[in-house]
């Protein structure tokens, strides 16, 4: 564990790096007896800077919900973030690049609450009842803290994902909006096309068998800390593809067939 002064720093050097797009080297490595409660206290403390700033909480994001993605970051659960009003663009329109350091495009589905969920003991029924609809959706994920240090290479920890929002810088969505149990949600597809040629696909149910899963795991793990999931919240459920890069002019178009499909680009 790292003191109550540490995380505070750690999470202005976090707060300043997203304003001025300025990279940070690992906090584990700087702190090698940094744990995951950690890289939630500091993430909670970024979180004040930002509401301080006049920032509001528009939802939560769930990241590392593949198997695969859990296995590459030495960890068996799934982490999670806020979504903060700034995050959100527009599909059909220009993203400036410049608003990021190493933007990525993960393809999601958002879950759109109703009715607050608080746990303990929330199941994916209940999620399925307080939900309103199923929209997709884009996260646009960034390193705050380098993905690999630039001198070591060494991939981050979780500790460092953790602390750094897990990632989430930028969210899109669109598509059509569907009723939660209008669609097996397990069977949601898409695929990723960056400037025409498809390099993702993916189906929803590498969301830990089912995307409702993540928002009840979410509603259960946050409410030690008394914190619930509202009505009017918007819950990124997790990535069902690898991330892709993206850099100035490239056009991204995620085709998610019946519900439809999320276009952008970066300038």
């Amino acid at each position: 564990m790292i003191t109550q002064d540490t995380i505070a720093s750690l999470a202005r050097e976090l707060y300043e790096a997203r304003k001025t797009r300025t990279p940070l080297r690992h906090f584990s490595s700087r702190f090698p007896g940094m744990t995951i409660d950690d890289g939630y206290a500091i993430q909670r403390a970024w979180v004040q800077l930002e509401l301080a700033d006049g920032r509001t909480i528009k939802g939560r994001k769930i990241g590392l919900t593949s198997r695969a993605m859990q296995q590459a970051s030495q960890i068996d659960e799934p982490d999670y973030a806020p979504l903060m009003d700034d995050m959100f663009f527009d599909a059909g329109t220009d993203i400036p690049v410049n608003r990021f350091i190493a933007p990525r495009v993960e393809v999601e589905l958002a879950f759109v609450l109703d009715k607050p969920l608080e746990g303990p003991g929330i199941t994916l029924f209940d999620v399925l009842s307080a939900t309103s609809y199923v929209v997709p959706a884009v996260e646009i994920i960034d390193a705050r803290i380098e993905q690999f240090d630039r001198e070591t290479r060494a991939m981050r920890k979780v500790f460092d994902t953790i602390s750094d929002f897990a990632a989430n810088a930028g969210i899109v969505l669109g598509g059509r909006p569907v009723k939660p149990m209008d669609v097996d949600l397990r069977w949601v597809g898409a695929m990723l096309h960056k400037n025409g040629v498809i390099e993702e696909t993916g189906l929803a149910a590498a969301v830990l068998n089912h995307p409702a899963t993540g928002v009840a795991w979410l509603a259960n793990k946050i409410a030690p800390h008394g914190e619930t999931l509202n009505a009017g919240d918007i819950v990124l459920a997790g990535s069902f593809t690898r991330p892709a890069p993206a850099a100035a002019g490239d056009a991204f178009h995620i085709d998610y067939g019946r519900l439809g499909s999320i276009s952008f680009r970066f300038v």
